[in-house]
């Protein structure tokens, strides 16, 4: 097997676990979890894997510098708000529109490219922009508020999930550049860890461990923090830019069918096609980069 074709199946391993991550809250929330307990628990497994990761494979000559260090604070800050957000609109809308919503988060990150002159605005990025605009219209049926299945919280979640997730990508983009990739992961964690511990409810915190859900807590975390981050750097460093954009996609994509397969959660045709232009656009927009 070449190694672009081993790339192309690492991120697209790592695109399904991430998927099925949002599927797995969303049976714990059914079963009266807190979004922000599960949050806190894949962060935290995700920070044990990354630990792990060092003692399998410990660095030589690594330096904590206050720039990785500070880079590496954003990027777990926008992994906190990812995480939570996610689940937040999960249990306010459905995994389809959530998991769809959070992908627009490379719109994000030209809006804000746009601001700061890191980017020229051109007429068809525009056009783009303005197409995941109807996109999130359509997906999430707002013009029928009063008779929608999708709270606008619930909207709101989606999107902030996403400005979140364009958090960590500047973050991890900017922290990378000083340091490895498992000691900015493992600072991101143990920030996020930190962090949501202290919205968490203690009480049910504690007692995740002595229930029958503890395994889906646990499988929550390897897929969404774990293991998918085992495969989908070394898939990064075997397929181009682009080819990675693509395989992205397979994400919103898996947790829609887990949602409609094991859910039973459906989205009328219009919706379906609302998905379908958010998700191509931003492809689109992805490969541009």
């Amino acid at each position: 097997m070449s190694s672009s074709v081993k790339g192309t199946v690492y991120i697209t391993l790592a695109a399904m676990f991430w998927g099925l991550s949002g599927g797995l809250a969303s049976l714990l929330m059914d079963e009266g979890w807190a979004p922000y307990v599960i949050s806190f628990y894949r962060g935290a497994i995700g920070l044990v894997c990354m630990l792990a990761w060092f003692v399998l494979h410990p660095l030589r000559n690594l330096r904590f510098d206050w720039r990785l260090i500070a880079w590496s604070v954003v990027a777990g800050v926008g992994v906190a708000g990812n995480f939570t957000f996610y689940f937040l609109s999960i249990s306010n809308a459905n995994v389809a529109i959530a998991a769809t919503l959070m992908y627009t988060a490379p719109l994000f990150v030209f809006l804000v490219s746009f601001a700061c002159g890191l980017e020229k605005p051109t007429l068809g990025k525009w056009a783009s922009i303005t197409a995941v605009m109807v996109g999130i219209v359509l997906l999430t049926d707002i013009l029928r508020s009063g008779t929608g299945q999708v709270s606008v919280w619930g909207i709101a979640c989606g999107l902030l999930s996403g400005l979140s997730y364009a958090l960590f990508i500047f973050g991890f983009r900017y922290a990378r550049a000083q340091g490895p990739a498992q000691a900015v992961l493992t600072i991101a964690f143990l920030t996020l860890t930190l962090l949501l511990f202290a919205f968490v409810d203690i009480g049910q915190m504690q007692q995740v461990p002595f229930t029958g859900d503890a395994y889906g807590f646990l499988l929550l975390g390897l897929f969404g923090a774990g293991i998918s981050f085992y495969l989908y750097l070394p898939g990064l460093r075997r397929t181009s830019p682009s080819a990675a954009s693509m395989i992205a996609m397979v994400e919103p994509v898996t947790a829609s069918l887990f949602g409609f397969v094991v859910l039973g959660q459906t989205l009328a045709p219009l919706q379906l096609f609302g998905m379908a232009i958010i998700l191509v656009t931003i492809t689109l927009l992805s490969l541009q980069r």
